[in-house]
């Protein structure tokens, strides 16, 4: 067999030349979006004056299989792909495991994280409608800086609601994307009429991605030549993180190497949808059976604690309801510091396969997932984000099993971005002043108790 490298890369004759679409091979299709108000499917019409007019195609199609990617991305995408698949060497040698620990490193461009790849995408069908700007929300500010440089490369004015405790949390940030020509809101906010609502009903809230969401589509429906954009969540940003895991599928044949277990993070869905959707496929239909695992927050456990039914995508009930796992759509989770994992609910997609039994999750807590973290960042060189570690948790604890069973077993992980930005986070875990908050059962069940009731 041929030697396997430390970093393996594809060539450009290699690279995917679409997205794909795990849908349109899910046995059981995710439920449809419904409209608020009368809780029938959202039509193209319906939605029209929300979002694009080519992502609404995309976000209602489940039989297509495959969309072509427009050279114009793929033109931007040689900027940073293809992004490397790492072999972590030394972190085995570190944990002295039998396990071979592969990672797939999505921080090689300017936003630091996999958003890049979905938010070129949104602003180039921006563009293409004629459209003066787009509005959106960001929780740890990734997807807000990635949002910001593709407006920037396509003449596109970006308003960005930042989730409060982000904003504050993470200035640079905030800077960076002032720095491409955003405007940065911190959410909940006074401009809007939801966010005075949501400030009267919580004082001194710290905000949620719910907030966030909120706020941003109330300014894009209201604001002529404008529509809103999602970070994560909505089918189309999963069909386009898609070109994560058809990269991986690519590089690991390009070596013969087979994965047993892949992991990624989970918060609203688009990194862990993205990177296990040619591997899902093959497990749909019989031709592989990977262990596939989704690792979210403690502090904000759709998965793990949350209830399976229809919900309100935002906290501000302006937007469709989507069947997901969720904790309700007024929950606030505490203020952890992997903000780019505070949402509510689970994408649609992940959620039904979640509910078919198909994808398994763990919840861990904060403290943890740092030590993780900084356990990593001394061995394979890397300071990654806090939202990335929590896979790295549970890679390092599948490692130790194998440690343990004598296992030889290959782990793929999602490395989804870098945490420079995310220093005050480090500087608390360091000084001790990290707390592990988890909602407790009566929390969640007063959260819960006022999801919509759908027929």
């Amino acid at each position: 067999m041929e030697q396997i490298p430390y970093k393996i890369y594809l060539q450009e004759n290699e690279m995917p030349r679409a997205w794909y679409n795990l849908r349109a091979d899910m046995k059981n299709k995710p439920a449809p979006l419904l409209h608020p108000g009368t809780h029938q499917p959202m039509t193209a019409a319906d939605l029209a004056p929300v979002f694009c007019d080519e992502l609404i195609a995309q976000e209602l199609d489940d039989q297509t299989a495959y969309f072509p990617i427009p050279q114009e991305i793929n033109d931007f995408y040689k900027m940073y792909r293809p992004s490397p698949l790492v072999r972590a060497y030394c972190l085995e040698k570190a944990l002295d495991t039998p396990a071979k620990i592969y990672y797939k490193f999505e921080g090689n461009n300017t936003s630091g994280s996999h958003k890049l790849n979905s938010a070129i995408a949104q602003a180039y069908y921006a563009k293409k409608q004629g459209l003066k700007g787009v509005t959106t929300e960001t929780g740890a500010g990734q997807w807000g800086t990635a949002l910001s440089m593709a407006c920037s490369y396509f003449g596109l004015d970006c308003k960005v609601y930042m989730v409060k405790v982000s904003y504050e949390q993470k200035p640079f940030r905030r800077e960076v994307m002032r720095t491409y020509g955003a405007d940065v809101t911190p959410s909940p906010s006074t401009k809007t009429e939801v966010g005075r609502r949501i400030l009267a009903e919580h004082p001194g809230t710290t905000g949620s991605l719910g907030c966030a969401i909120s706020e941003a589509v109330e300014v894009a429906t209201g604001t002529p030549g404008y529509r809103y954009v999602l970070g994560s969540v909505l089918n189309q940003v999963l069909l386009h993180q898609s070109i994560i895991g058809l990269e991986t599928e690519a590089a690991l044949k390009k070596y013969g190497i087979t994965p047993d277990v892949i992991i990624g993070c989970a918060g609203g869905g688009s990194n862990l949808g993205g990177l296990i959707a040619p591997f899902m496929r093959d497990k749909i239909k019989g031709k592989a059976d990977y262990r596939i695992v989704a690792v979210e927050p403690a502090s904000c456990p759709s998965f793990t604690r949350g209830k399976y039914a229809y919900d309100f995508c935002d906290t501000g009930k302006v937007c469709p309801l989507a069947k997901m796992y969720t904790l309700g759509s007024g929950f606030i989770p505490a203020p952890n510091h992997a903000g780019g994992l505070r949402y509510h609910g689970m994408s649609s997609t992940l959620s039904q396969l979640y509910d078919d039994g198909l994808l398994e999750a763990i919840s861990v807590p904060q403290t943890e997932v740092f030590q993780a973290a900084e356990r990593f960042a001394r061995v394979e060189g890397i300071l990654p984000a806090p939202e990335s570690s929590h896979a790295i948790k549970v890679a390092i604890d599948e490692a130790l099993r194998c440690k343990e069973t004598g296992e030889a077993k290959t782990i793929v992980f999602g490395l989804t971005g870098t945490g420079y930005f995310d220093m005050v986070a480090y500087e608390k875990f360091h000084d001790g002043k990290m707390s592990d908050y988890i909602p407790t059962d009566e929390e969640l069940e007063r959260s819960l108790k006022n999801l919509p009731v759908v027929d």
